[in-house]
């Protein structure tokens, strides 16, 4: 019998690819969703490219008794991945207190009920906002945290700690925390990518929005930061390669690793904005009309990772090349489902 994973955010762009990796591997999949920032439109993505429909409950992990009675159907479950929370840096500078609300509350309902029930392993989705504007590249594990440069940040640095203590006073219980950089591209048939509400937050679908026509130009926020040619740098890692890590985590923890387990996904490698719109052009042959804007509250200039530990602890790397995730991400821009 497949062993069961509840996937909270599983609807969500890197929820949905999870979904995936998740049912490839063998595993039943329960996705959990409130559908704000998300479509079930994407779980009939997931079935056209796996075969199956994930089992879908509409709930708000923020509403403690709908969590409850989620976990308790589902209670043979041998893990959790905890996608759902707000993710826009720039809207959590601006709305501070509704991102403390949403994430941490939907971080510590879903605790309380895998201790509850008795779920073993919870793999998060940390990111690389944990290390604030470091003062070394790239960075490790081991890299010092620093003051996260917005309050999303901060719940990604409180959520970590919150699950350390947990896991420190519940030994039956497990983690792995992933602190990811800055996933981009699309599954390879198209069928699923990133779908956000209104004015994109992210790069990729800011950039292939503007290629398809529903942006009349890119805003890049910010020509003259400190690095090479003056734009933000950061990692950018296929969402597939992503996706594949949570598989690699759960395994991890499945057959025997223990406490609370940290590891950085990310390519190795920086890249900045404008070298992203440029690599675009090239591997899609469109042109990209764009604007410098004046940068963004909680960017940081440059980020990027060292992964080696996770290669050398679950054997996984991010392993697809830049011009293979350009051309997913534009193959689902042109999907119809990515224009609703």
């Amino acid at each position: 019998m497949a062993q069961k994973i509840i996937v909270t955010g599983g609807a969500g762009y890197i929820g949905s690819h999870t979904t995936v990796a998740l049912q490839d591997a063998g595993f039943d999949v329960i996705v959990l969703d409130n559908l704000i920032n998300s479509s079930e439109k994407s779980l009939h993505g997931v079935e056209k490219i796996t075969g199956i429909h994930p089992e879908f409950i509409h709930v708000d992990c923020t509403d403690r008794d709908a969590t409850r009675n989620a976990f308790k159907k589902h209670s043979d479950a041998v893990g959790v991945i905890h996608f759902a929370g707000l993710k826009a840096v720039g809207e959590s500078v601006e709305k501070p207190l509704m991102y403390y609300r949403n994430n941490l509350d939907s971080l510590i309902n879903v605790l309380e009920m895998m201790r509850e029930f008795n779920i073993p392993n919870i793999v998060f989705s940390s990111s690389a906002t944990v290390y604030g504007n470091p003062d070394i590249l790239p960075v490790t594990e081991e890299t010092p945290l620093k003051p996260a440069q917005s309050p999303y940040g901060q719940t990604k640095v409180m959520g970590e700690e919150i699950i350390r203590d947990m896991v420190r006073a519940t030994p039956t219980i497990n983690a792995t925390l992933l602190r990811y950089f800055n996933p981009i591209g699309a599954h390879p048939s198209g069928q699923i990518g990133e779908n956000p509400r209104g004015i994109p937050n992210n790069l990729m679908p800011y950039i292939t929005q503007t290629a398809i026509g529903m942006r009349e130009q890119l805003s890049i926020f910010g020509d003259d930061y400190d690095t090479d040619d003056g734009f933000c740098v950061r990692d950018y890692i296929d969402v597939n390669d992503l996706a594949r890590a949570h598989v690699a985590a759960l395994r991890h923890m499945i057959n025997g690793a223990h406490g609370a387990n940290v590891f950085n996904l990310g390519t190795g490698h920086g890249v900045s904005v404008m070298e992203m719109v440029n690599a675009f052009e090239s591997a899609t042959g469109v042109k990209i009309k764009y604007k410098i804007a004046p940068r963004r509250p909680g960017d940081v200039p440059a980020i990027w990772a060292d992964a080696t530990h996770a290669k050398r602890v679950l054997g996984w790397s991010a392993n697809t090349p830049l011009v293979d995730t350009l051309a997913s991400a534009w193959r689902w821009q042109q999907n119809p489902d990515a224009k609703d």
